[in-house]
């Protein structure tokens, strides 16, 4: 019988169904980061111990400074990634804290030490733990009390949602990366366009991805509805994988190498829902407004609420006067008050290179935050002269953490003000109270970064990129 991938990875976990359709899945990889102290408290509540601290693995990212980290000034923050090696400790997890080089975003860092792997299953309490189905695993973000379950079983229970693919055939054009692929299908489907639904991407265009912009697009999968999203494994897949610390080796590898070939929709599989688009057709986007869906190609103007109808119309005129747009005013020449490039969106070492194209023997016109997804982007970043390309631009180069993305550790834009951001959520305050944020790729914040104001990057690329 013919099977999706998602029914592939869920009857490889699935341990027991009951009658009401609900399934108990064996867990490989459970990630936790400084959100987790809730559910260590749960189980010192009942004495117990995590069910197997060597498929737990801690990362500080959320709280992590990106400045001064020999002094943490704010208590609440070093609280909070005290807890966390505490907890880890006494527990024997393996913490890439605060202190480790290989420190990062939890969705950065997965990857890069090979603890993510295809044909697995990997929970972490954050919602976009989605980006780790970009190696074909079955990986998702899962709340408090699902977390202390996992601790204390190393299992999860889970309804299977229902399979829907998203097919983008063709070539992407100059400037337009896996950011404008998201933003262009969640800008067509809505917000609730995969709603109880696995995405599996395919077409060609999704092939041509590299794993960073595979990345990207089952990041922000869950901005679309969906519970996740996967790609299934190729060679490109299996190039990234090779070497990483925790990957097999040797005769494992072979195996491995053998098992991952089966990770694939059958040619005959069905979907309850199926999405295409044509890659020809999505230009350079950014968000106008206050949810990924409320997005268009720069090159467009902040809509009319008059030519909507309904909730839409509602919708739109709140998030203008949030933002503090005007209806049909254009996108491109809309001043922004500063940048921020990083989170585990857009802060790869692909993602800083092709910023850096744009921004090299060019000032800023407005200030800016740099943060890599890891540490060890961060030294590969220094090894390549990046570094020196984003000081020199004006822009600030710091640690990796989750940063500006959602202001925990300090880092915030102030109330009103425009920032133009590589990260994955324009949220109302996600940036800090008051934020005015707009969504774009790496290259349109370098570009936004260059000019002061959203720009089509395209005609800055030329000749670099």
């Amino acid at each position: 019988m013919s099977a999706t991938l998602l029914d592939k990875l869920w009857s490889a976990h699935e341990i027991k169904r009951n009658a009401d359709g609900a399934s108990l899945l064996w867990v490989d990889r459970h990630l936790v980061h400084e959100g987790s102290h809730h559910a260590f408290a749960k189980l010192a509540e009942r004495g117990m111990k995590v069910a197997e601290p060597g498929l737990t693995f801690g990362v500080a990212d959320h709280y992590a400074p990106t400045r001064s980290r020999d002094h943490i000034a704010d208590p609440d923050i070093a609280k909070m990634l005290d807890r966390l090696e505490k907890n880890t400790a006494a527990h024997g997890v393996q913490l890439f804290g605060l202190r480790d080089p290989r420190q990062g975003i939890v969705h950065v860092l997965g990857p890069e030490q090979g603890l993510t792997l295809p044909g697995l299953l990997i929970n972490c309490g954050d919602s976009h733990t989605s980006t780790h189905g970009a190696f074909g695993a079955l990986a998702f973000g899962i709340g408090a009390t699902q977390v202390a379950h996992v601790l204390a079983t190393q299992t999860i229970w889970q309804v299977k949602p229902r399979a829907m693919r998203i097919v983008v055939e063709g070539a992407l054009g100059p400037g337009v990366t896996a950011k404008d692929i998201a933003l262009h299908w969640i800008a067509k489907l809505g917000t609730s366009g995969a709603a109880g639904h696995a995405v599996e991407y395919a077409g060609s265009a999704i092939e041509a991805l590299s794993m960073e912009g595979r990345m990207t697009l089952c990041n922000l999968s869950i901005e679309g509805g969906a519970r996740f999203g996967m790609i299934a494994p190729d060679q490109t897949t299996f190039d990234y994988v090779k070497a990483r610390p925790f990957a097999p080796d040797g005769a494992l590898w072979d195996e491995a190498l053998a098992d991952w070939a089966g990770l694939h929709s059958d040619a005959e599989a069905h979907f309850d829902k199926e999405a295409r688009f044509d890659a020809g057709e999505i230009a350079p986007t950014v968000t106008w407004g206050t949810t990924p869906e409320q997005a268009l190609p720069i090159t467009e103007a902040v809509p009319d609420p008059a030519t909507l109808t309904g909730a839409r119309a509602e919708a739109a005129e709140a998030a203008i006067a949030y933002m503090g747009l005007a209806p049909g005013q254009k996108l491109d020449g809309t001043p922004v008050d500063q940048v921020f490039l990083g989170s585990c969106t857009n802060a790869r070492i692909e993602d800083l290179r092709a910023a850096a194209a744009i921004l090299k023997g060019r000032r800023a016109k407005v200030p800016g935050v740099v943060s890599p997804g890891s540490m060890l982007v961060r030294a590969q970043a220094e090894g390549e002269g990046l570094d020196t390309v984003f000081r020199e631009a004006g822009l600030d180069w710091v640690a990796s953490g989750c940063s500006m993305c959602v202001g925990m550790n300090g880092d915030l834009v102030a109330a009103g003000k425009r920032c133009a951001s590589s990260t994955n959520r324009n949220f109302r305050g996600r940036q800090g109270k008051g934020a005015r944020t707009h969504l774009m790729s790496p290259v349109m914040v370098a570009a936004a970064a260059v000019t002061g104001t959203l720009t089509d990057a395209r005609p800055l690329m030329a000749g670099r990129l």
